[in-house]
């Protein structure tokens, strides 16, 4: 075991234990604790992402999946790109050659388990994606079976590489059905509140994360009624999935706010996860996987829609039964769906799960890589990357990727981007978000294809296509990066520009260790693009690379700080001079060429320092971007290589460590959520440099900060009308709270219109109508935390009668409006206007007045959003038949009028400047 997994493993009793709040009475304090930068059990691998049935078909036999050849039946129509294509386990096996010599040592499968074959209220659509569960012990019939698995993971293993397996612990297929109606509209917990057996009410909150949870009955503890169609009554496996009383029963998700974590998934059955019984069904289940098969890990499907305590539960408790297993370097990253790292990163601390997928970096690199954007933006990112800094885990375990079966292909990003820039271009953007992915911290992903040049217009089933030739007229117009090829043909192509150029980049790597999961320094950068460069650096052998990335379309030559001065730099990558040597003033001048990268490594090793630098540290404060977590900054003097460990105690308790940050600036996000509002903390750090001194700071005290409240509805200067529903949200978030809610009208006095204990949203709905207000009535809301903080005012005006009209004003500059008309769905707009429209025939504009094409719509319900997207008929081609953008939307009774302006995907609620 090396010195810093060994480090981890001594730290991990203490992280589980929790920060003491009791001295330790056989324990005297040694003073702050050196240790170095966490590195997990995967720090290093290359993953492989795939899709089994759209990658390459070993059986034709399975394609049915053994049932009868009716598509609608079997989900089988390979001209169809929502249905079966016919890829499987055997078809992946006999491709381990190509996907090993891409430089791959992980595969990840998307979920194989058995799936429901057709959800005709889908499309229809068939499970070939693997996201309908029914059966959670057996592969997909469509796929092979579970002896199929069985091979494929004993062949990667007898290749050296790891199998992981993407699994879902949020919802099952759609089975349960209501009483009340198929895919009912979400009903919150504040205006049907869960009931026991008995009938009290109850908040599942104050339970979830126990062993105990009420017992529930069917007929009267939802909103809506569950109920199984007789032949479906025993068909999800395993058998305690049957009991419809541990599903939420809430309707669908909107995907924000409660719903988010309670809804149904379009229909899928939404698990109960705050109950110990799904908790530990969800972990018997993976368990087996585990043990019966030797998969190396788990990517786990929509993690943010899952409450906290399951998670505090499910990931430990799989950890350990993976390690008792002889998996030593078992590994678990969640789907978290979002680019803010605040958010991110309370998965792997507060949470305690190892890692999650990294979205943020998928922004950053698209924007650096594709969009051309200023390197400043990049530095920043990864300066941000102390979020994930805690005792036992950091950013350096991070999957990273720059596309995805559901948000769309890097080829296709990098095409829409730079509409008419040609193939030269586009392949020179799409290898170099390769080049940041592969030389930047994290366990880069490769998604099936991409080595390819595959595009595709957008997400979902347009970024699913089949390796071997397809036959989807969809698929078949798409053009390829690269390559004259089209998928009318297979694409194992091992001479693609793409494929080598990853595989090249894989292999230095392998070469270079430290490019993979040495310490990450960022150098250089400005605010344009051009040249952005940082250093990677393994702390056994000191040797410095600086790796410098070029987005700009012209060569570029930069000055780049290192560790040392008057030393050579030997070429290991990209195209210059083969010997480089650093100033007297410690920089390195590197020329790059255009849309590329090179890297340089130090001939040696850093000079040792003579004694560690002075260290200093800041006043601790609450992160503006999350209340529970605290900023704790050190000031270090000197530059060289250190590393800086934080330890925290609470209320005189013992010290314990928080995490250890190996780049400047040196800083971390301590969680300090569970504790009271006021509980003194106190925080020290060390500083160890690159020769073995350690110096520490002088200890500082703070205090934990209350709870956030932010008011999310209404609307700020929206409009409302009749009764509103009020709602905040706390941060941190915690089931003890108690939120009261305020109102006063045209800045009169402030009246109490009610309170809400039931998290994770608080609400209360308030009838306006007894004011009879005048219409732009100012009404202002504000909400109080019991005991605690108050949110600030959220203003909004009372709405005159219903409008039957909304009105969208789109401009093109040259005035060529052509057919360019609305798609539109949704409850806002009248279903006779609905009716009217299809993708070849969009609403088409009333007039055109000062410039701009008038759209009028008329509307049935001006408090739901008209939602919209403005092309051509038939037209899906960003910017010439369609508007960037994807799919838009206004809120009528906020925003009765909109514009829009060619090629600006923004929507304005007031006319916008020439």
């Amino acid at each position: 075991m090396s010195v810093r997994r060994a480090a981890v493993a001594l730290l991990v009793p203490l992280v589980v234990a929790g920060l003491a709040t009791t001295p330790a009475a056989a324990a005297p304090d040694r003073g702050a604790q050196a240790l170095h930068s966490v590195r997990g059990p995967v720090t290093d691998e290359n993953f492989y992402f795939v899709m089994a049935d759209r990658f390459a078909n070993g059986d034709t036999g399975n394609d049915l999946g053994g049932l009868p050849a009716d598509p609608l039946v079997s989900g089988f129509d390979p001209t169809k790109k929502g249905f079966y294509n016919g890829g499987d386990l055997k078809g992946l096996r006999g491709k381990l050659d190509y996907i090993q010599d891409l430089g791959t040592t992980s595969i990840w499968l998307t979920p194989s388990f058995k799936n429901k074959a057709v959800q005709l209220e889908d499309g229809p659509s068939a499970g070939y994606h693997g996201y309908w569960i029914t059966d959670f012990t057996q592969i997909d019939p469509h796929l092979g079976s579970n002896a199929d698995l069985a091979a494929l993971v004993d062949d990667a293993h007898g290749r050296g590489m790891k199998v992981y397996f993407d699994i879902i612990t949020n919802h099952t297929a759609d089975v349960i059905g209501y009483e009340e109606g198929a895919r009912k509209a979400y009903t919150t917990k504040d205006v049907s509140p869960y009931r026991t057996a008995s009938g009290q009410v109850f908040d599942d909150r104050d339970f979830a994360g126990g062993d105990n949870f009420p017992a529930l009955d069917p007929a009267s503890s939802f909103p809506y009624t569950p109920v199984l169609d007789p032949a479906e009554q025993n068909l999800k496996v395993p058998a305690w999935l049957n009991d419809t009383t541990l599903y939420h029963n809430r309707g669908d998700t909107t995907f924000v706010g409660e719903d988010s974590q309670y809804g149904d998934f379009f229909g899928l059955d939404d698990l109960f996860t705050e109950n110990p019984r799904v908790v530990d069904g969800m972990a018997d289940i993976y368990e087996r996987w585990i043990a019966d098969f030797g998969v190396d890990g788990f990517r786990i499907d929509t993690m943010k829609h899952v409450d906290d305590a399951f998670w505090q539960k499910f990931g430990p408790r799989v950890l350990k039964f993976a390690r008792e297993h002889g998996k030593s370097e078992f590994f678990m990253f969640g789907e978290v769906f979002d680019t803010t790292k605040s958010y991110t990163s309370h998965f792997t601390t507060t949470d305690r799960m190892q890692s999650v997928l990294d979205f943020p970096f998928q922004a950053a690199a698209r924007q650096f890589a594709s969009r051309g954007g200023a390197t400043g933006d990049l530095a920043t990112f990864f300066a941000d990357d102390d979020w994930y800094t805690d005792a036992d885990s950091n950013v350096y375990e991070l999957p990273t990727f720059l596309g995805n079966h559901d948000m769309g292909r890097f080829g296709g990003f990098v095409t829409a981007d730079n509409p008419g820039a040609g193939d030269a271009e586009w392949v020179s953007r799409d290898r170099l978000g390769h080049e940041l992915m592969y030389f930047s911290r994290g366990n880069p992903v490769i998604y099936y294809g991409d080595e390819q040049g595959f595009t595709g217009p957008g997400g979902d089933q347009d970024a699913r296509q089949t390796l071997f030739a397809s036959r989807v007229p969809e698929y078949l117009d798409d053009d390829l990066l690269g390559t004259s090829s089209t998928h009318a043909t297979d694409n194992f192509d091992g001479d693609h520009p793409l494929y080598r150029a990853i595989g090249d980049l894989a292999s230095a790597t392998r070469a270079h260790p430290a490019l993979r999961d040495g310490t990450q320094q960022s150098r250089l950068s400005s605010s344009d693009d051009g040249v952005y460069a940082f250093s990677r650096i393994d702390r056994s052998d000191q040797r410095e690379y600086v790796v410098a990335l070029n987005n700009s379309e012209a060569p570029a030559t930069a000055a780049v700080p290192t560790y040392t001065s008057k030393r050579a730099y030997s070429r290991v990558y990209g195209s210059g001079a083969n010997q480089l040597s650093s100033g007297s003033d410690g920089k390195l001048s590197v020329t790059v060429p255009a849309l590329s990268t090179v890297v340089y490594a130090l001939d040696g090793r850093i000079p040792r320092s003579n004694a560690a630098p002075r260290i200093s540290l800041g006043l601790p404060k609450p992160a503006a971007a999350s209340r529970g977590r605290m900023e704790v900054t050190a000031s270090v003097n000197g530059s060289s290589l250190y590393e800086v460990t934080f330890e925290a105690r609470v209320g005189g308790g013992r010290w314990q460590p928080v995490g250890t940050d190996d780049n400047a600036p040196y800083r971390v996000f301590h969680d300090v959520s569970s504790l009271a509002p006021g509980t003194p903390v106190e925080y020290r750090a060390v500083v160890l440099d690159n020769a073995g001194h350690t110096r520490s700071a002088s200890p500082v005290e703070t205090r934990a900060p209350h709870a956030k409240l932010t008011i999310e509805t209404p609307t700020q200067g929206g409009g409302v009308r009749g009764t509103v529903e009020v709602r905040a949200v706390a941060d941190p978030e915690k089931p003890t709270h108690a939120v009261a809610f305020q109102r006063r009208v045209a800045g009169g006095p402030w009246t109490t219109i009610g309170t809400d204990r039931t998290s994770p949203a608080y609400t209360v709905f308030d009838d306006l109508t007894p004011l009879d207000l005048e219409p732009g009535a100012a009404v202002e809301y504000r909400a109080t935390l019991l005991g605690g903080a108050v949110s600030e005012t959220r203003t909004v005006r009372y709405a005159g009668p219903p409008l039957e009209m909304a009105t969208l004003r789109y401009q093109r500059p040259a005035g060529d409006y052509g057919e360019w008309g609305l798609h539109m769905w949704g409850d806002a707009v009248d279903p006779d206007v609905l009716a009217q429209i299809a993708w070849e025939r969009p609403w088409q504009r009333a007039r055109v007045e000062d410039g701009w094409a008038v759209y009028e719509i008329p509307l049935v319900d001006d408090t739901k959003p008209v939602n919209f997207i403005m092309h051509l008929p038939s037209g899906d081609t960003v910017p010439d038949s369609r508007e960037p953008g994807g799919d838009r939307s206004f809120l009528p009774i906020n925003s009765p009028e909109v514009w829009i302006k060619q090629g600006d995907p923004t929507v304005y609620t007031a006319e916008p400047g020439a």
